[in-house]
């Protein structure tokens, strides 16, 4: 397995202006994400999970330079999980964080041996994979007392797993920007859940951080997560803006159109109930007229001073 080498990793004044202005803009978005959903405040221990991929790297930066400008005070702690994949340079991510100084956590546990036993050649190992993950990931923040768990998934994460869903298990369910963990001990947060993938994919390549790839799911071009990235990538493509609409539409649910009666009262309907937005969901939409922003939200703390460029 190649990786690049650990000291071609760039720091922040060795950057361009044109990086730049795109580390300050994702540092926007993930300071705008903590705030509307409210996913660290003082005093918290950070657990970020970082894999190796150009995800969790972008993680952990834009989190430790916010932290220096927040006006609260939070611990971050960099964990990482060597799952023994064969030809796995496990010096790589010790060798970075030490270079950066930060605080972290390496987990041994050959969870690769027992995925490939259980799992057939040829069947995607992400289920499996991600529950043992999981398991481990939850043990080890209650190890080192984290009061939250960021892990790095982005915009497209979101949507993604949105038709996943909706495709193969019938649910409109996505990917939230937090949630309370699945054995109820642990507030899992996702900073990067307002950052579109190509942004910070083009961070991490200026960043030139030591990327480690998977073995496991990253090979498995079958996966049912690949095909509904491609048809996303297809939509963009032809319809610029599509993905970052249905993002948006994430955060604006309108219970009384949809079908769920657990969400509205449709039974209990009447000519006098008082709906959102009536029928006006079956009017063309004007041109130009695209939502592209989330509805304002308050700002709990917003850790930068804009500059102009």
């Amino acid at each position: 397995m190649e990786s690049q080498t650990l000291t071609a990793h760039k720091t922040v004044a060795e950057l361009s202006n044109s990086v730049e202005r795109l580390r300050k803009w994702l540092l926007r978005r993930v300071g705008q994400a903590i705030s509307q959903y409210d996913m660290i405040s003082d005093g918290d221990v950070v657990m970020v999970c970082c894999s190796g991929g150009k995800d969790s790297f972008t993680l952990l930066t834009l989190l430790l330079a916010l932290r220096e400008r927040a006006p609260i005070d939070f611990r971050i702690v960099a964990m990482n999980l060597d799952q023994k994949q064969p030809g796995f340079p496990d010096h790589v991510l010790p060798d970075y964080f030490d270079s950066i100084g930060v605080e972290y956590k390496i987990v041994t546990e050959d969870t690769y041996s027992i995925v490939k036993e259980k799992i057939p050649e040829g069947k995607t190992t992400c289920s499996l994979c991600s529950r043992l993950r999981r398991g481990i990931i939850y043990r080890t923040a209650r190890e080192l007392g984290a009061t939250r768990i960021a892990l790095g998934h982005h915009r497209e994460d979101m949507v993604e797993t949105m038709f996943l869903n909706m495709f193969f298990g019938g649910k409109l369910k996505a990917m939230p920007p937090k949630l309370v963990s699945d054995d109820g001990q642990h507030v899992v947060i996702r900073p990067l859940a307002l950052c579109p993938e190509a942004d910070i994919a083009k961070f991490s390549r200026a960043m030139n951080y030591p990327i480690i790839p998977c073995n496991l799911c990253g090979s498995q071009e079958n996966a049912q997560r690949k095909q509904i990235k491609a048809m996303l990538a297809d939509w963009e493509r032809q319809w610029p803006g599509r993905v970052e609409s249905i993002h948006t539409a994430l955060q604006n649910i309108v219970p009384s159109h949809m079908a769920d009666g657990s969400l509205f009262d449709f039974k209990g309907l009447t000519r006098d109930t008082t709906v959102a937005e009536g029928d006006t969901v079956f009017d063309p939409p004007e041109v130009g007229d695209i939502a592209r922003q989330a509805p304002a939200q308050p700002v709990a703390w917003m850790p930068w001073e804009p500059q102009s460029q």
